[in-house]
């Protein structure tokens, strides 16, 4: 398959964790890949790193520095992307952090910067990349929600309220856009190891959890791989992938 018809993912947060777990499942899959990070060293070299990896496995990357709360940087990675590699077929809209706290206790800057970089985000990436796919009549676009959006989470008001945020927005595109044959559907993850969760108690959350552990961040991407299908007859959806918890 040549280059220009080649399917491609970008995937935003993907210098580590879940989002470089699902970008390298990808690459196995055949995509070409847009890595996006958070413009600084640490997540540039972790992003470079990323490519080479997927350059190893015989896919073209290219990683892109870019704060996906600036939607004028979005528009521009959008534009990059689409120059370099020629079509988005699968948007993987992954980045978040958390900011944890009591609501009273809670800051606006807790506050706006979960809700920037976990939902607005998720807005100024989709909206390009929609127009983009919209022209080709295709594509699968993943977001990444939580168990929490969907039951909440005492002292996580901003997450929480980010991730149900989420869930509400890929319910409404995937009816936008199925005319366009455009499919949207969301990821709700429990906990799962990542930089996120090392400082919790982790013993105390597995005995809650009927598979006993938790997840990994190979977990999600194999979610990923199945929603990023060509011709996927699922859209609207919400699908938890959490060991069980929330049964």
């Amino acid at each position: 398959m040549s280059d220009e018809i080649k399917r491609t993912a970008l995937v935003t947060g993907a210098s580590s964790g879940i989002g470089r777990a699902c970008a390298l499942e990808l690459a196995k899959e055949g995509f070409q890949l847009v890595i996006n990070y958070y413009p600084v060293p640490p997540c540039e070299a972790e992003a470079k790193e990323t490519v080479k990896e997927i350059e190893g496995l015989g896919q073209k990357a290219i990683a892109i520095g870019c704060d996906v709360t600036d939607s004028n940087a979005v528009n521009e990675m959008v534009d990059q992307a689409v120059r370099e590699l020629g079509r988005i077929d699968v948007l993987v809209n992954n980045a978040g952090i958390t900011r944890d706290g009591l609501l009273i206790r809670m800051s606006d800057e807790d506050w706006e910067k979960v809700v920037n970089t976990n939902f607005n985000s998720v807005f100024y990436v989709t909206r390009p990349v929609a127009k983009v796919m919209m022209k080709q009549r295709s594509g699968n676009i993943i977001n990444m929600a939580s168990i929490t959006g969907v039951y909440g989470n005492a002292g996580q008001a901003n997450y929480a309220s980010t991730k149900a945020g989420v869930i509400g927005f890929t319910k409404t595109i995937a009816k936008e856009l199925a005319s366009r044959g455009i499919v949207a559907n969301a990821i709700a993850p429990g906990f799962i190891k990542t930089p996120m969760t090392e400082k919790l108690d982790t013993a105390k959350i597995e005995a809650n959890i009927p598979l006993g552990r938790l997840g990994s961040p190979e977990d999600i991407a194999d979610v990923v791989k199945f929603l990023s299908r060509p011709n996927l007859y699922i859209t609207g959806q919400v699908i938890g992938v959490d060991g069980g918890l929330v049964i």
